[in-house]
């Protein structure tokens, strides 16, 4: 006997909303197709449950007690008093190349021609199934096998718009690359990103998810993004979408021979996060680093996982997460590495610290190693540790009030993370961004 699992409400409302918004969804023919088979691989395997390994820490079967519709576009307006308040005068400020989604649709982008040379970029839905971008079709026909596809599936099927952006062969861009995610209405927002960063090239790229108030909001943000050999990419992001907010997101990397990929993660202020990272060595002498900030008070969740597989020789790379949690947090860290057969003298190593402001408050580490070769080097650890009473008394001995006593020692935890930024710029807005945190948590 079959017995056919029952569909949830959010199962059932996914495929309510595809069929009244798949018409209005860019790409016709194999990318309509494209969709609609993403869609049924949701719908066959259901929304994660904690039966499955990889989301046993984050239940999103029970969480997502049902899916919003389509957030509508075209109906908000954002000037740069509100885009400033959203990113913080820092980061707001920065001199780069800004391109803008509102509500998961692009409304600014650079001037017409090459706003920096070596630099193309464009978006999704002015390009996904038309000539000459039939690239884009085995990675919207399917999905990595390393980690399950549901978020990869949902936003194949759903996403709206993007951004395109390829650095040319030996370009050294002189400015960061932005990409700002606005959400200003209540609803789902999906989009999907493509980054090639050519052989010799290197790029500073930033994606900063924000949101204007506090509604029930549902984000999917994909950014796929290519290494070629001996590139360099710096690429950061800034999630802020509210307290209601659920986002899924998964960055999908893979680098060529000698490629360097420095990865920064800073998650502050959403009531529900899954940030999925698979980093893919594909030539020798690849390096990785990976530093995440998780900052998250009330009843939030924040759920980092992360899978480095290393499938060629002489790589090598680094993870450290840090998080900071107060009232009912939750944060959650898992990081894989896979180390293949062929893959020998690899050198990975891997650290998870979290900080508990409060005794209500919890943290999951799950490292693993899959070690397959026999000449690597690999380690991983993890902490767990509140406030030093004896740090917070010398602090206090010395006149500096109880309340900026536990704000310098949290500023200190975080600001190691904060400090692998190599960009000055960059790295003053991050900053910013965390002591903003830290003031409204100790306000």
């Amino acid at each position: 006997m079959t017995v056919t699992p029952m569909k949830t409400k959010a199962e059932q409302q996914l495929a309510q909303h595809f069929a009244s918004a798949a018409a209005a969804l860019p790409g016709k023919g194999w990318v309509a197709d494209a969709r609609r088979a993403a869609l049924q691989r949701v719908t066959d395997a259901g929304l994660p449950s904690r039966r499955v390994e990889e989301w046993k820490y984050t239940d999103l079967k029970a969480r997502m007690s049902e899916a919003l519709a389509p957030a509508p576009t075209g109906k908000a307006t954002l000037d740069t008093a509100a885009l400033t308040e959203l990113l913080g005068e820092p980061l707001a400020a920065l001199d780069c190349v800004r391109l803008l989604f509102v509500d998961g649709v692009l409304v600014d982008k650079p001037a017409s021609g090459t706003p920096l040379a070596g630099l193309a970029a464009g978006n999704l839905a002015d390009s996904v199934g038309a000539d000459g971008y039939d690239w884009m079709k085995p990675h919207l026909e399917g999905a990595s096998g390393e980690l399950p596809d549901t978020i990869v599936s949902l936003n194949t099927a759903f996403a709206r718009d993007g951004a395109l952006i390829r650095v040319h062969a030996g370009t050294k861009l002189g400015k960061p690359i932005h990409l700002v995610f606005v959400a200003t209405t209540p609803g789902q927002v999906t989009v999907r990103n493509f980054i090639s960063v050519d052989a010799g090239a290197h790029a500073t790229i930033i994606e900063s998810h924000v949101a204007v108030g506090h509604e029930p909001r549902q984000g999917n943000a994909v950014t796929e993004i290519r290494l070629g050999d001996g590139a360099t990419v710096h690429h950061l992001k800034q999630l802020d979408e509210g307290t209601k907010a659920q986002h899924l997101a998964r960055w999908d990397v893979t680098l060529g021979k000698d490629a360097t990929y420095k990865a920064f993660q800073l998650t502050a202020g959403t009531g529900l996060v899954r940030n999925e990272m698979l980093v893919t060595f594909g030539g020798e002498g690849g390096a990785f680093d990976l530093a995440c900030c998780t900052l998250a008070h009330g009843a939030e969740h924040v759920d980092t996982t992360l899978v480095v597989d290393h499938k060629v020789p002489h790589c090598t790379s680094r993870e450290h997460y840090k998080a900071v949690l107060a009232g009912t947090a939750r944060g959650i860290f898992q990081g894989k590495v896979i180390v293949r057969p062929d893959a020998q003298k690899t050198d990975g190593k891997q650290m998870a610290q979290a900080l508990m402001l409060s005794p209500d408050a919890e943290f999951d580490s799950k490292p693993e190693l899959e070690i397959y070769a026999d000449d690597v080097v690999c380690g991983h650890g993890s902490t767990v540790a509140e406030i030093d009473d004896d740090l917070l008394f010398y602090c206090r001995s010395r006149g500096i009030p109880a309340r900026v006593a536990r704000a310098l020692l949290i500023e200190s935890f975080i600001g190691e993370i904060v400090d692998k930024i190599d960009d000055e710029a960059v790295r003053a807005a991050f900053g910013a961004l965390t002591a903003r945190w830290l003031g409204d948590e100790l306000a």
